[in-house]
């Protein structure tokens, strides 16, 4: 016997994380790195491989960070973060210093992959595939995100190790 579920009830775990958690998407070296708060992404396997997918918006500051660079990292908070987060959704790097202003410290996961020392959880990930949506296969729901014709760019990458704050 199975018993039918809406589509939001398979993601209220793990896959929960970016819509109800928000994740901060950090990208550069330890010295010139940005970070930005996105709330849509998805975990998955494809390749073969465990894989973070997001999206970023070419007029973001981050989005020239994630173009130079071959690695990202998704950092997750717990809910005290919370305001925090929202200010690094709303507040350019290129403006100021989101990472003082918030009492975040970047750390580093090789050589490439920046990260935020006071989240919880932190995915590390190499870029596998990009590509800017198309709007000509969205419908009308997915259109009405974009009045700017703004596309997001999506980005695949393999989650290459999980960190987690003990």
């Amino acid at each position: 016997m199975f018993q039918e579920l809406q589509p939001k009830q398979l993601t209220e775990n793990v896959f929960s994380l970016f819509d109800d958690r928000w994740t901060l998407i950090t990208a550069g070296t330890q010295d010139h790195c940005n970070t930005m708060t996105a709330s849509w992404g998805g975990l998955g396997v494809l390749w073969h491989k465990n894989v973070a997918t997001i999206y970023v918006r070419p007029q973001r500051y981050t989005f020239e960070f994630l173009e130079n660079s071959p690695a990202f990292t998704l950092s997750f908070f717990g809910e005290e973060w919370r305001k925090a987060l929202a200010y690094c959704g709303r507040v350019s790097g290129r403006e100021e210093d989101k990472f003082a202003h918030c009492g975040f410290h970047v750390a580093m996961e090789g050589e490439d992959a920046p990260y935020i020392q006071e989240a919880n959880l932190v995915l590390v990930c190499r870029k596998l595939y990009w590509n800017d949506l198309d709007p000509a296969h969205m419908d009308g729901t997915a259109l009405q995100h974009y009045k700017n014709h703004d596309y997001h760019r999506m980005y695949i990458a393999e989650i290459t190790k999980v960190l987690v704050k003990t």
